[in-house]
């Protein structure tokens, strides 16, 4: 495996795109400490603490950590990707129920271009809602809490005198922020390595790291090296978490990359003067085909009724009633798990039944003169298909309902902290997972095309084969490339003040 690390620079054009990605995660990660101008980010901070035991915490939280900490620290990259995520969503969800979108996605590029400028404009309509009610709140804390139960936020937020140009202002700069976050995704995607949208989430999620492990370390230990209480059953609960850490992420590892193959026999066909003979293939039904979707949907739509109720139950003292509905959503209690179990798996076969197109399969299939083993073409392979998905579906839904309630076991029954108990599975878990590995399959697959040895030497990623030919080591053009120097030149000028900035402290 270090060996495959290693060889990732020497290949130029790998090696300019990881240049250029590790430059462009540098660039976000500033954006996210820059502060929004006219606000006390530590006014800020408060208002976010007083939401922990709220229902809007678990939200809060989630948003935070998808921006990698920035929503927390009130910068201009508050808002993130998430709106861009938000807006690819609802295309793809109309896409089902609207056919002029179903139409364009089956148009090929061109198609799927007009769509993604859709999600673009629909991004921008987001963030502009979702940024004239962040800083509406930073200008009425208390009563925007009070009235939306987010929190028991007593203090202020200080922010400038003129509020109309605060607001103004800052949904000007969260507006432009979201967007550049959009096209360093955009150019992470094209000129990086793996996805840029899922890399940017990723890095966020990673950012509280430091955080995590200075927990680990004061839970483990409780203190400083050398004293009794750091001695005291300190070893044997760092290497039960360690050990809980490996388990749960190569559970993670192993259902993501679980998949069922149904064999596919192709009978003899004519292409041209070539008769091409019987083939065997497999077609690979993924067991957790939906993703992390379910558990994003499932933790979203049980934060809206408590966000209902309290508002209404402050109308009229006949609807206070309404307050303690909420506090019964609000709770973590066996109404809000069975809740949770429940729209995991009701939206984990919903994303099954508008991205899974069993009948379109077969038809493909058929075209191709290919069959399933033991099953005749056309609708019988198409319920064929459902039915299988159908039994994967119910074992991926059991995995992401333990994983997602994995943190609330850790943090109400074992006491962990919970910026500790985040890394041992949950949403930020599954998506860390699922976005390194698509990561190296990418990686791996400039590796191969080059004779290159892989990450693994047996049951490589994504059962990827070895080419038989390629171009061989060392003959590409050495010289970097004008965008992999600017990528290079602007990560070390960012280092450099990042240095300069901090170096009384490393003084010290």
């Amino acid at each position: 495996m270090f060996s495959a690390f290693a060889n990732c620079w020497r290949i130029p054009e790998l090696r300019a795109r990881l240049i250029a990605t590790v430059a462009l995660i540098f660039v976000a990660r500033i954006g996210a400490n820059i502060p929004l101008p006219g606000v006390d980010p530590k006014d800020i901070m408060d208002y976010y603490h007083s939401m922990a035991d709220q229902a809007s915490g678990g939200v809060v939280a989630m948003y935070n950590m998808f921006t990698g900490g920035a929503m927390l620290k009130g910068s201009i990259f508050s808002l993130g990707i998430m709106p861009y995520i938000s807006a690819s969503i609802i295309m793809q969800l109309m896409s089902a129920v609207v056919p002029s979108i179903a139409r364009l996605q089956q148009e090929g590029e061109t198609g799927r271009q007009k769509v993604a400028q859709y999600s673009r404009y629909l991004t921008i309509i987001i963030a502009v809602v979702q940024s004239s009610l962040l800083l509406g709140a930073f200008c009425n804390p208390a009563k925007v809490g009070q009235a939306l139960g987010l929190g028991n936020f007593t203090g202020t937020i200080v922010v400038m005198e003129s509020k109309t140009l605060f607001v103004f202002l800052g949904v000007c700069l969260l507006t432009a922020g979201s967007i550049v976050m959009l096209w360093i995704g955009e150019q992470i995607t094209q000129r990086g390595i793996g996805n840029g949208t899922s890399i940017l989430i990723t890095v966020g999620i990673m950012a509280d790291i430091p955080g995590a492990l200075t927990s680990f370390y004061g839970m483990t230990f409780g203190g400083k090296i050398g004293t009794a209480a750091a001695n005291s059953h300190g070893l044997e609960k760092a290497f039960g978490m360690l050990v809980l850490f490996v388990l749960v992420t190569a559970a993670m590892v192993a259902i993501n990359q679980a998949v069922r193959k149904i064999p596919i026999q192709y009978a003899q066909r004519m292409v041209g003067r070539k008769m091409y003979g019987a083939q065997t293939n497999y077609l690979p039904l993924k067991v957790n085909y939906a993703g992390v979707m379910p558990v994003i949907f499932a933790g979203a739509i049980l934060s809206f009724p408590p966000m209902l109720l309290n508002p209404l139950s402050t109308l009229s003292p006949q609807l206070e009633f309404l307050r303690s509905w909420a506090d019964v959503f609000q709770g973590r209690g066996w109404f809000h798990y069975i809740s949770y179990a429940v729209l995991i798996f009701g939206f984990s076969y919903f994303w099954i039944s508008i991205m899974f197109r069993p009948v379109q399969i077969a038809d493909d299939l058929k075209k191709n003169n290919g069959y399933v083993l033991g099953v005749r073409p056309g609708e019988h392979t198409a319920q064929f298909l459902d039915f299988v998905m159908t039994r994967l579906t119910i074992a991926g839904s059991l995995f992401l309902l333990i994983i997602a309630l994995m943190p609330d076991l850790l943090t109400l029954q074992l006491s962990f902290p919970q910026r500790l108990a985040s890394f041992l599975g949950g949403t930020g878990g599954l998506i860390t997972v699922g976005v390194m590995l698509d990561t190296m399959r990418q990686i791996e697959t400039f590796l191969l095309q080059r004779n290159y040895e892989g990450f693994l030497k047996k049951g490589r990623i994504g059962s990827m084969p070895i080419p038989s030919q390629g171009p061989r080591p060392g003959s590409e053009n050495n010289a970097l490339g004008s965008m992999e120097r600017t990528c290079l030149v602007l990560f070390l000028l960012g280092l450099t003040a990042w240095v300069a900035n901090h170096w009384s402290s490393f003084a010290l």
